[in-house]
């Protein structure tokens, strides 16, 4: 079993190679259900693993290969609590991601598949890698196929929108270049980029708060944090919308991650001294992005707006440094991932019927549409965090780990839920109860491959609300022992 996890890792590039060796035609389906194969393989691989996993033991499904040998640098990885959850997430996504474009006509459907699956097997690489040099790779390699798919695939203004995110991603990625570089020249000896060697290196506090601040600009930019978000309302709305769905549902997981996995260990006094700043950041973003949210008139840009709000709450239980903050943001970030591809799955429906996501446009679906007005409510409910929903558990740990930290917070932290229930609700109002408009008055009913979807979501946000043990205690073990370090 000690290879399974690179078995798994390999799948999705298997697919990516064929599709890419077939020659291109008009038949989208073909080349939708091979990636929607190799996607769901992995996704199997990923549960087998998960099922023999123990989250007291640490580290598992180790490799360790030399790379580049004079150089210190590895292949080296595994899978911790954190590891696997965001594994389960990444490759339980891609497939719901991949089986909500068949159908779509899709220009050049092999290179979008297979960028696709190459995206998945660099996201996974991301979340399993332990040598920094590694991650860095990896993390390049997950942004190509999504700057491609903005640029090809996208709207109207994709280049200009797409430069913009680009520009922004790549700064970012250049600023970690140099946190990690900098750690590499301080381990002793033979130097290192593994995780073991930096994360016990003794660094002082002007070193760290440097490695702090290099690491932090590229992990906020993909997060994003205020002020570093700029680039993810345009790119969200102009993105084809399964771009879309993995930019929010996986992608933004990659600089949480990071932050979590690489700059917590690695430069703990700084997170002590510039926490608090990094903090205010994100409440301040939490606010502003929920007021955003509340004038927004086009939904897709409206669910943009609230993952900035909902991700800032995620940042701010991350550097409380306490189990419930720490906690709360891993398993906020499987919630978030599910419901935010569940609404980017809505607003898909809403526009191959209307052509528009203008909500002031729509209105009276549900007097037609009962089972997709039930599905849209119960999505809906997870994003707002009603107890039962998957979105509960999550906030519920983060609020508590920042009242720990501090009560004054809190009260503007907890915008998120109270702005956030006020928004969705008054979407919801509007979409889909009242009166048909005249772009409404005909709504083609669901296609079986919606329901799906829909039903799946649906059911994730249920079942995980009502039962998030398991997420706890694949989880739990891995934060306390990061904490503990």
């Amino acid at each position: 079993m000690s290879n399974l996890l690179l078995i798994i890792m390999c799948i999705p590039v298997f697919g990516a190679i064929i599709l890419s060796l077939m020659k291109n035609s008009d038949n989208t389906r073909t080349f939708a259900n091979i990636a929607l194969l190799f996607s769901a393989a992995a996704f199997a691989g990923t549960v087998a693993m998960a099922l023999s996993f123990i989250p007291a033991n640490g580290f598992q499904q180790v490799f360790n290969y030399n790379w580049i040998p004079g150089l210190g640098v590895t292949f080296y990885g595994g899978i911790d609590g954190i590891s696997l959850l965001l594994l389960l997430l990444t490759n339980l996504l891609t497939p719901i991601i991949i089986y909500s474009s068949v159908g779509n006509q899709i220009k050049n459907a092999r290179a979008f598949y297979a960028l696709i699956l190459f995206m998945q097997f660099a996201l996974m690489g991301v979340f399993v890698s332990l040598d920094g040099f590694l991650f860095y790779i990896f993390w390049e390699l997950a942004l190509i196929p999504i700057w491609f798919i903005c640029l090809l695939w996208g709207g109207k203004d994709s280049t200009r929108i797409t430069l913009k995110f680009f520009i922004y991603t790549l700064t970012g990625s250049l600023f970690m270049l140099v946190g990690f570089i900098y750690l590499y020249l301080q381990t002793p000896g033979t130097h290192s980029f593994s995780w073991d060697a930096l994360h016990n290196l003794p660094l002082t506090d002007k070193q760290q708060t440097f490695v702090f601040w290099m690491m932090f600009l590229s992990f906020g930019i993909k997060m994003p944090v205020w002020p570093l978000h700029t680039w993810q309302p345009d790119t969200y709305t102009d993105a084809p919308t399964q771009g879309t769905m993995l930019l929010s549902g996986i992608m933004l997981k990659m600089g949480i991650y990071g932050v979590i996995r690489w700059m917590l260990p690695t430069v703990p006094m700084a997170f002590t001294q510039w926490g608090t700043t990094v903090m205010v950041l994100a409440i301040i973003g939490i606010v502003y992005a929920s007021c955003m949210a509340l004038v927004q008139k086009d939904y897709k840009r409206l669910i943009a707006y609230s993952s900035i709000a909902h991700v800032g709450l995620i940042a701010a239980g991350i550097f409380t440094l306490n189990n419930q903050g720490v906690e709360g943001a891993v398993i906020q970030m499987f919630a978030h991932g599910i419901n935010v591809v569940g609404l980017f799955m809505i607003v898909d429906i809403l526009q191959k019927r209307f052509h528009t996501s203008n909500i002031t446009e729509l209105g009276g679906i549900a007097n037609s549409q009962s089972l997709f007005s039930i599905l849209f409510v119960i999505i809906m409910l997870g994003t707002v965090a009603l107890p039962l929903t998957n979105g509960f558990v999550g906030e519920f740990l983060l609020l508590s780990g920042v009242f720990q930290y501090s009560a004054v917070m809190t009260a503007f932290a907890g915008l998120t839920v109270i702005l956030g229930a006020v928004y969705m609700l008054r979407s919801y109002q509007t979409i889909m109860l009242g009166g048909p408009t005249s772009a409404t008055h005909n709504f083609a009913p669901l296609r079986l491959q919606e329901k799906v979807i829909l039903i799946f979501i649906s059911f994730i946000v249920i079942v995980t609300g009502l039962f998030p043990g398991w997420m706890i205690n694949m989880v739990e073990p891995s934060v306390n022992s990061m904490l503990g370090r």
